[in-house]
């Protein structure tokens, strides 16, 4: 696999895959069979076919091949009858198990994590999503080098004098290390590369503070309806597919609240069970508009009968970039597929709407100016009368009361956010 691509085209021309799934036994999180179903999805996501699949119950996985060899012959004997040239497994695999598996059964083997990065590998759009993911590639790649390249016991130089080629004669270096530099040096340019460019994104995050206008980000499970409702709202035009990560890049956009105040609205990447870790380090920043959101969107699929179970996977992810404490609404989605409204959860405020029909949609907006009522306050400063941009974004941010001009300065009464109104009190005349 040449280094510096974003994309490994494993998925390419419909492959097809054996699922292979087990259970310890464990009762927390989503249940065996579902997360073996969403794996499904998530390969026909990425471009694959599903050709089969094999569960198993295990008290201890197998160090040597993960589900033992005997399952191993199942999974051969089922890709060989299928026609498949895949097995995706549902859990993380080390190096050597991959690597033995993949001598045991004859096929290509990846496990979650490497199919969720290439899903990601496809979908980034813009420098930062494309840098974001192929650091995460090469830092899953890098202790599996071995089982990359089929030259890697090669060398690139050889002592003694009938060693090697003129001019590679010397201690030499096996392609192993080669390849193994290669990758540091190439993660040392992308994260160099990352930081300007999360530089200039913290600068126009910087910028939005400034305004300054309140942010509302959509977070939530992957498929659970986000991009839907950015659009809904902000006829953002941004891609809504029923699949998992149809969007990653952020997108932000003006919302107008009742009252004639205005929030920006952040559409984020959707989370997901057993996310990759190092997905989650490769886009903190872009999650950094999570982070620092004043309020949070939580969007569930209402529909899903894993719904609880997805909720508590986003509040894990939420404490994990340390916006666990930040103050949310609950946005049940897809509402108009329930013959029941949906109850309220975890002890936030809860909307039910549904994003495709547009129904709920002056509920929600009503409950986001609602959680921003009580961070405003009301103000009374004198300004030159020149000032007009601050009083515009009064009105922008708020509400003016009242304003009377006299002697070339304007008495205003506003009720406005706390951050303007210090701007306000800032620029006020004696």
């Amino acid at each position: 696999m040449p280094l510096g691509l974003t994309h490994t085209p494993a998925f390419d021309n419909a492959e097809r895959a054996i699922l292979v799934g087990v259970e310890l036994g464990s009762t927390v999180g989503i249940a065996s069979d579902d997360s073996l179903a969403e794996l499904g999805a998530l390969a026909a996501s990425a471009g694959a076919e599903v050709a089969g699949q094999v569960q198993q119950k295990l008290k201890n996985i197998d160090p040597r091949t993960f589900i033992g060899r005997g399952k191993a012959a199942e999974v051969r004997e089922l890709a060989h009858e299928r026609g498949a040239t895949l097995a995706i497994f549902d859990d993380a695999l080390s190096p050597a198990q991959a690597r033995n598996l993949e001598n045991e059964l004859k096929l290509r083997v990846v496990d979650r994590s490497q199919l969720i990065l290439d899903i990601f590998a496809q979908r980034a759009r813009t420098l930062e999503g494309k840098l974001q993911v192929e650091i995460a590639q090469l830092s899953y790649l890098q202790p599996r080098l071995t089982r990359a390249w089929g030259h890697l016991s090669r060398q690139t130089g050889g002592s003694g004098a009938g060693g090697g080629r003129i001019g590679t004669r010397g201690p030499g270096e096996t392609q192993l290390e080669v390849d193994r530099r290669r990758v540091r040096e190439r993660l040392t340019r992308l994260r160099t590369r990352l930081r300007d460019v999360e530089r200039t994104r913290s600068i126009q995050r910087q910028r939005r503070l400034e305004v300054p206008y309140p942010t509302v980000a959509l977070v939530g499970y992957t498929n659970s309806g986000k991009s839907t409702l950015m659009n809904a709202l902000t006829d953002a035009g941004v891609e809504a597919a029923n699949r998992p990560f149809s969007t990653l890049d952020p997108t932000i956009r003006r919302l107008s609240l009742p009252g004639k105040s205005t929030v920006m609205l952040a559409d984020t990447v959707g989370f997901i069970h057993r996310l990759p870790h190092l997905l989650v380090e490769a886009f903190k920043a872009t999650l950094e508009e999570v982070r620092t959101a004043d309020l949070l969107l939580h969007v569930v699929d209402a529909s899903s009968p894993l719904a609880g179970e997805q909720m508590e996977i986003v509040d894990r992810v939420l404490e994990e970039i340390g916006a666990g404490a930040a103050p949310r609404l609950i946005v049940m989605n897809k509402a108009d597929l329930l013959e029941f409204p949906p109850r309220v959860t975890n002890g936030f405020e809860t909307v039910a709407i549904s994003a495709l029909r547009r129904e709920g949609l002056d509920r929600l907006l009503h409950a986001i100016a609602r959680s921003f009522a009580s961070l405003r306050e009301e103000v009374s400063v004198t300004l030159a009368a020149n000032r007009g941009d601050l009083i515009a974004m009064a009105r922008r941010d708020g509400e003016v009361l009242s304003e009377e001009y006299h002697d070339g300065v304007v008495a205003m009464r506003a009720r406005v956010s706390v951050p303007v109104a210090g701007r306000l009190r800032k620029a006020a005349v004696a």
